[in-house]
């Protein structure tokens, strides 16, 4: 049963539904914004692109039960993801529901997108002569040589970006050059941009490795190697940020000969288990997410204990 909007005014204008990957938080965003008359508005960087459905947990049409579900396959896979950009639609999307007296539920893993909708956080420009040198020394010396650069200048930023995704490293070292400043200071900080209501999704560690694997598992099985396959053909290996996705850039190595599907497999389960800390512990350092369970024997009290959360933010 749809819960009236006006029961909850004056309610927080969004509800963000966070946490690590396979949490269960798309199916948690979708319960709530039945239950309050919303639309869910995806901040899962990767859910962006066009054709990135099997490896990226995209909800299909019939789990989405109904629910309008916006910037979702916006990007080709070729474009370079903009975090500045992304908030601008974003924005443009959750200012659009509000006026239509609607309740955006943002949801997503991705956590400077997240912060970046939520918070005041304005993106330093970018210098073109000081990228295309930082690109070259990357093509040169390689990730890990610019990355120890970056810890020396950033430790903070250094911790928060792998030492593996040259792009995220060039940019932090721009920002750096460009601004004086080290990359972490021009993060957000925790003034909102909107009134929101931040739900992680808590589930203990050792059952969401098994969600990890069995997941991985179900994308094989679904057909990500074939996925992977047909967007190969329209510029995935072009792609600077879409190639390095996960399950993504394990397949495009096992394609390329770089190594066996098991192999890509078994590396998609850890590196996606790695990934899931890092965005634990990104959620874990705001003081404003309220934590609820997503165990297997809680999933069934969600969305109740999120509505509970959200009138008690009501009546504070």
């Amino acid at each position: 049963m749809t819960v009236p909007v006006s029961a909850f005014r004056p309610a927080p204008q969004v509800i963000a539904v966070v946490g690590p990957t396979a949490a269960g938080k798309s199916d948690l965003a979708v319960s709530l914004a039945r239950q309050l008359g919303g639309e869910v508005v995806n901040a899962d960087s990767m859910q962006l692109y066009q054709g990135m459905d099997i490896g990226t947990a995209k909800l299909t049409a019939e789990e989405r039960q109904g629910v309008p579900h916006h910037l979702l396959d916006i990007w080709h896979v070729t474009v370079a993801a903009s975090v500045a950009e992304y908030q601008r639609l974003a924005r443009a999307e959750i200012d659009r529901l509000l006026a239509a007296g609607r309740v955006p539920v943002l949801v997503g893993g991705s956590g400077l997108y997240v912060r970046g909708v939520i918070d005041v956080m304005e993106f330093p420009g970018t210098d073109p002569a000081v990228r295309a040198r930082l690109e070259a020394e990357l093509a040169e010396h390689g990730t890990r040589a610019l990355h120890a650069r970056l810890a020396a200048a950033d430790p903070d930023a250094a911790r928060a970006i792998l030492p593996s995704n040259g792009r995220r490293v060039v940019r932090a070292l721009e920002v750096i050059e460009i601004t004086g400043r080290p990359f972490t200071a021009n993060l957000p900080g925790h003034e909102a941009a909107y009134d929101t209501l931040q739900i992680g999704v808590d589930v203990a560690r050792p059952e969401l490795d098994e969600r990890i694997a069995d997941r991985v598992d179900r994308m094989w099985r679904a057909g990500l190697v074939d996925e992977v396959r047909a967007l190969e053909e329209v510029g995935l290996r072009q792609g600077r940020t879409a190639s390095r996705a996960l399950g993504y850039q394990q397949v495009l190595a096992a394609l390329a000969g770089e190594c066996t599907e098991d192999e890509a497999r078994a590396e998609t389960v850890r590196a996606t288990k790695r990934f899931a800390r890092r965005q634990d512990s990104w959620f874990r350092r705001d003081p404003r997410v309220h934590w609820l369970s997503g165990a297997a024997s809680d999933r069934g009290e969600l969305t109740a204990s999120a509505l509970t959360l959200l009138e008690r933010a009501v009546t504070a």
